[in-house]
């Protein structure tokens, strides 16, 4: 799936202009966590996010520091700091430059860049104009929307075991020497050996995901380590 796939295409943006008590009440009425900020061209420049409002004077919420962090901060830190808990406008307390993708982005890599980042939200742009906008939410909404992997597709017992096998050998975080696949009329019943937990979990989850397997049994055992003496 691509950015283009899942994004949102009526995004609410505002200018730079705009007052930030308004952008706080937009974010509060309408339940978005972010507005990206464009010029009249339609042209990203920034984006004002819940977390850009969060250090208000209104609030009390401004930054506060010990009489020695205040003497040791850098000037500049203090003036950002300044400008933003006290800015009317979206230019002064906006994030600048915003991290974006293209519509054909990979959607695996929009999830890298979110969860990298730490950021819930990213634009879309293309030829330097805003089209959209991809948030968890909607890659969220993407897994809600799909279908169980290999719905519909009917396979024989011996196609199940040849493409679980497969898929162990591709998988490559447990040896298939030490495990046994058998299939009857859709029903898999692993057995044999595996390292840990995480290794007949991981094996559980992957052939509940193949297509044409009804039900799973669980045979597997874990080794215990042996210690030299």
């Amino acid at each position: 799936m691509r950015a283009r796939d899942v994004m949102t295409r009526k995004v609410k943006t505002i200018s730079p202009d705009a007052d930030v008590r308004k952008i706080a009440k937009l974010l509060a009425t309408g339940r978005i966590s972010a507005m990206p900020v464009v010029d009249r061209k339609g042209h990203v420049l920034g984006i004002v996010s819940e977390g850009d409002l969060l250090r208000r004077s209104e609030t009390g919420t401004a930054k506060r520091r010990s009489w020695w962090l205040q003497l040791l901060a850098d000037p500049r830190d203090l003036a950002r700091d300044y400008a933003k808990s006290r800015a009317v406008h979206a230019r002064d307390v906006m994030s600048s430059p915003v991290i974006s993708v293209a519509p054909a982005t990979d959607l695996a890599d929009v999830a890298d860049l979110l969860e990298s980042r730490r950021i819930k939200r990213v634009p879309v742009v293309q030829n330097g104009k805003l089209v959209g906008i991809v948030s968890r939410r909607d890659i969220i909404g993407a897994l809600a929307r799909s279908a169980k992997p290999g719905r519909g597709r009917k396979r024989s017992d011996a196609q199940i075991s040849e493409a679980i096998h497969r898929e162990i050998k591709a998988a490559q975080f447990v040896n298939d020497t030490f495990v046994n696949v058998s299939v009857s009329k859709g029903v898999v019943e692993l057995s044999g050996l595996v390292s840990d937990q995480a290794q007949r979990d991981a094996l559980r989850v992957l052939v509940e995901g193949a297509a044409g397997v009804s039900s799973v049994r669980d045979r597997l055992a874990i080794r215990r380590p042996i210690y030299a003496v």
